[in-house]
């Protein structure tokens, strides 16, 4: 099955016009199979509490049983299968870790001579890049809303949305529980990690739209949507 441009390069061809694709299925069965095997690993050996990997990959255990139940109903393209399995690994190791404690985020200290671990901003970087493109397919796909400036603003506004509820879901969380809940919180002392949080989202999500918008159109014209 022939790949066209850049894509090649990171996953295979999605299904087309509605036609049966086996490359493409063996490529999602791959990433599901990658995904559940980083989670099976992050909940072994943990850094922290239970509770705290439970907390940070919820979100994962959350979307993957409604991906799976609407996968023949709604099938997503290959591009935002990729994200959202990029996006679980990352969570999957600040469980593991705790976002306080990731070695990538030590070695960047080192690198960049920073006095935090920053693993975290990569996580809320990911956290709206990712869920942009999520975004941005589903109301295309589902709205008569399609290509053009409206779309990437809300393409914007949904993963701020889902950002700020999060941030509202750790602060009530650090309430009822604030001795077991401080690795998930993550703040490192910073007074300004809810706003810095917020920040890396917005980056995120515009870097998302002005890097991947063209490709991922070609990833929706692919599947018959106009």
């Amino acid at each position: 099955m022939a790949c066209n441009g850049s894509a090649v390069l990171f996953y295979p061809d999605d299904n087309v016009n509605g036609k049966y694709n086996m490359s493409s299925e063996n490529y999602r069965i791959t990433l599901l199979t990658i995904v559940l095997i980083f989670w099976a690993w992050s909940g072994i050996g943990l850094h922290d509490t239970r509770l705290t990997w439970v907390l940070e990959t919820a979100p994962l255990m959350i979307a993957l049983p409604i991906i799976l139940f609407t996968y023949k109903r709604f099938q997503l393209t290959n591009l935002t299968y990729t994200l959202i399995a990029i996006h679980a690994i990352i969570l999957m190791f600040g469980g593991h870790y705790s976002y306080a404690k990731v070695p990538l985020g030590f070695w960047m200290e080192d690198w960049f001579g920073w006095t935090r671990n920053n693993y975290d901003k990569i996580g809320h970087f990911m956290q709206s890049f990712g869920p942009a493109i999520y975004a941005r397919e589903i109301i295309a796909r589902t709205s008569p809303l399609k290509r053009g400036k409206m779309l990437g603003f809300v393409s914007i506004c949904v993963p701020l949305a889902f950002s700020a509820l999060y941030e509202i879901f750790e602060w009530l969380a650090s309430l009822t529980n604030p001795a077991d809940t401080e690795a998930f919180l993550g703040t490192q002392g910073d007074i300004w990690d809810t706003q810095t949080d917020m920040l890396w989202c917005l980056i995120g999500t515009i870097v998302a739209l002005i890097v991947l918008t063209k490709l991922h159109n070609k990833y929706l014209l692919r599947i018959g949507e106009r």
